[in-house]
């Protein structure tokens, strides 16, 4: 016979094997607390709830990365610096320099801080503007940056930026830990495009209409004229680097189609030195419809209609500043200037229009007017320009501080050539 320990014993075995543990109690408990809660917080009963995070669901900050510039005579190649920038974060932050400070630091802009600013903004992969932008970064401005800004990096090319007195613009940012290096748009630059406005400005004004083609080959294909009078460009400096690639257009392109009911826009033109008043009559088209489309004409289209030396800037250039846009959905390089019933069934054009300011507003008057189709069709619309801008208008700037800018120019020829001479392969976008 058992004893009554051992009876007691059996009994507290038993109980044991019936009675859940502690853990398993403290398990059971919280699971019944933690769908109390969440089934309170969704019926509104538990407010104080209302901001709890759980681990693990907490949102990330997105990077925001900054970089400044002149922007003047914007290129492509001011689009694609951004468009790698903004590819090193998530969002953009972009600062443009004030006309006094590139006049102190490297002479008069061509265009204005307002155009400029409307020209960066309208860049597609630009979040945020800060105008009026100090040349050099100071140690007060990157405070600033990282403190008002919530600026993660400052971003830069890989040429190097000195300011007058030699040292490096970005030695703060460098200093901090807080920069980073993307790599040059090889092919243009802002000293290029005023070079080949002051050679156009030069061969028209010396009656020597005969080198139009050799010009134009020039342009398109990078190879510049040796020009012996002591003028710009020395030392036999090309016109052109630039070699178009489909890999390039893909970048800039948004990849995507209009909708079956879509209501696309059609607007055309040759966009050259691709200025504020383009944008802001892309912006006005865009706001018509849904999608809009872009027609480039040609350089031989715009050689015949706009003059012996246009376009400045070849097809392909033009092209991608107007595809940099962020009101553009899609191009037509080398449309045709007269709008065909074709051409408007294929592309599903609802309308097209032609803003009040442009180079040439005599096409009504034309033999054969390139809108008389869309307009048969009732599908023609003129709408107001914001901006009276034009490319002669960019042009005639250079013209009257012709000598300021040959100055300048001469100076980052210098600079240019020497890249060129000692340039090597460096990989990246």
């Amino acid at each position: 016979m058992a004893s009554d320990g051992d009876a007691g014993g059996g009994c507290r075995h038993v109980l044991e094997k019936l009675t859940p543990s502690r853990n398993a109690v403290a398990v059971l408990l919280g699971g019944f607390v933690l769908g109390a809660s969440v089934l309170a917080l969704h019926l509104g009963y538990m407010p104080q709830l209302a901001g709890l995070r759980l681990p693990g669901r907490r949102k990330k900050r997105p990077v925001r990365v900054y970089m400044d510039g002149c922007f003047d005579m914007m290129h492509y190649g001011h689009c694609n610096a951004l468009r790698q920038a903004h590819a090193l974060g998530d969002e953009l932050v972009v600062g443009v320099v004030s006309d006094a400070e590139i006049t102190a630091n490297k002479g008069p802009p061509v265009t204005p801080i307002n155009e400029r600013l409307i020209m960066v903004g309208a860049v597609k992969w630009v979040d945020e503007v800060i105008p009026d932008a100090p040349y050099a970064i100071t140690e007060e401005f990157m405070k600033r940056l990282f403190n008002e800004y919530n600026i993660d990096y400052i971003i830069h090319g890989d040429d190097p930026c000195l300011l007058p007195d030699g040292t490096d613009a970005y030695a703060l940012a460098k200093k901090a830990g807080r920069y980073k290096q993307i790599k040059r748009t090889e092919g243009v630059s802002s000293t290029d495009i005023v070079g080949r406005m002051l050679l156009c400005v030069r061969e028209r004004s010396s009656g020597d209409h005969h080198t139009h083609s050799s010009l134009q080959r020039q342009f398109s294909h990078g190879h510049g004229p040796r020009v012996d009078d002591g003028g710009s460009p020395r030392g036999g400096t090309r016109i052109s680097h630039f070699l178009p690639t489909s890999r390039r257009i893909v970048q800039f392109s948004n990849g995507k189609s209009p909708d079956p009911h879509a209501r696309i826009i059609y607007i055309d033109g040759a966009f050259d030195l691709f200025h504020a008043g383009h944008v802001e009559i892309l912006r006005l088209a865009k706001a018509l419809g849904d999608f809009l489309l872009v027609g480039i004409h040609t350089d031989q289209t715009v050689s015949f209609n706009r003059g012996a030396h246009r376009p400045i800037m070849n097809l392909h250039e033009r092209s991608l500043s107007v595809l940099a846009c962020r009101y553009v959905d899609e191009v037509i390089i080398g449309a045709p200037r007269e709008i065909s019933k074709d051409m408007i069934t294929t592309f599903n054009i609802s309308l097209v229009v032609h803003g009040t300011i442009a180079e040439n507003m005599d096409y009504i008057k034309e033999r054969s007017n390139p809108y008389s189709i869309p307009m048969d069709m009732g599908i023609f619309k003129i709408i107001e320009s914001p901006l009276d801008i034009t490319t002669s208008t960019i042009i005639k700037r250079i013209v009257a501080n012709h000598e300021a800018f040959q100055k300048r120019n001469e100076r980052k020829e210098d600079s240019e050539r020497r890249y060129y001479e000692n340039k090597t392969h460096i990989s990246g976008d």
